[in-house]
């Protein structure tokens, strides 16, 4: 068997990070895929991927700032979800004691014919 990689004390203080990265997540306002394109004169327009289909909206100029912001937290969002799982990973396995890995065969040599 393996022995844990991780000593408590490192587990801790990726716990807090991790609990760190929860409240992030908390203090997130509305989300949303996609990019927005200004087109002049005053045009909006939001672009996103519907089963792997483009679909383009026509937005006014607040709705324009509204879908700026939720874009931006969902670009928060995947960042934030990357670390927590990276942290979890790294928790996960090296925490607790895992399984001996056998030893490879070694196969004969053979000659080139």
């Amino acid at each position: 068997m393996t022995e844990p990689t991780l000593s408590p004390a490192a587990v801790r203080r990726i716990r807090r990070r991790y609990e760190q990265l929860k409240k992030q997540l908390l203090g997130l306002d509305w989300v949303c895929q996609g990019s927005l394109m200004h087109e002049p004169p005053n045009a909006w327009r939001w672009t996103r991927k519907i089963r792997a289909k483009t679909v383009t909206v026509a937005l006014s100029q607040q709705q324009a700032e509204l879908y700026q912001q939720a874009i931006a937290n969902h670009r928060q969002l995947e960042q934030i979800l990357r670390q927590m799982r990276d942290l979890s990973q790294k928790v996960l396995l090296g925490s607790v004691q895992g399984v001996s890995k056998r030893p490879r065969k070694k196969l004969p040599k053979t000659t080139l014919s």
